[in-house]
């Protein structure tokens, strides 16, 4: 494409997508100050690809694939890194393509699956799994809260994860048992720690 076209294509297509950028950057990157830089940058080399090569029929998996590549290069480039910063680049190696429709119905029908095990419970069992793994507070918080011992707490959640695990791990097809049942039973090691 000349530059006129490249210029079309990209005040067309990718500039009206700079908050969903901004947001990216803001999200994966823990230097604040880097941002703008780092948005000029990534609309740069999306330029000079468009220039090279027909642009890609997403513009949105192709910006965030190539912030993501520039979010990498520049955390290896930096001297120091931190380990959270590490951690954030590690989490984008989810691929664009792999957010498919398939993958959102599939996880939608593990989540029902699991709130199906989780509604088989026992109510008390229930009450301190969800309390502590889904709401997040901690075995002392759900302790008070239910005006039961701490050591109650740990005892349900253990009980109510291992019973999660068993019933997930039974309702799987067998290739997708194990990645459950290892899941649940993870959380169970970090619960009796």
């Amino acid at each position: 494409m000349n530059d006129e076209e490249v210029s079309r294509w990209f005040c067309a297509e990718v500039l009206p997508l700079e908050a969903n950028l901004v947001r990216f950057l803001r999200k994966h990157w823990w230097e604040a100050g880097d941002i703008d830089d780092l948005r000029q940058e990534v609309f740069t080399r999306m330029f000079e690809q468009g220039r090279r090569q027909p642009p890609p029929e997403s513009a949105l998996a192709f910006m965030l694939t190539v912030a993501r590549n520039l979010l990498v290069d520049t955390a290896r480039r930096k001297q120091v890194v931190s380990i959270e910063a590490y951690a954030d680049v590690d989490a984008l190696a989810i691929g664009v393509e792999e957010l498919t429709p398939e993958r959102h119905h599939a996880g939608r029908s593990e989540l029902r699956r699991l709130q199906a095990a989780l509604d088989r419970l026992p109510a008390r069992c229930r009450e301190v799994v969800q309390l502590r793994k889904v709401d997040g507070l901690s075995q002392r918080e759900v302790a008070a809260r239910m005006g039961i011992a701490e050591d109650t707490v740990e005892r349900q959640v253990s009980k109510g994860i291992r019973a999660l695990a068993a019933a997930l791990a039974d309702e799987d097809p067998p290739q997708q048992a194990g990645s459950w049942a290892a899941k649940l039973r993870l959380n169970v090691r970090k619960t009796n720690g």
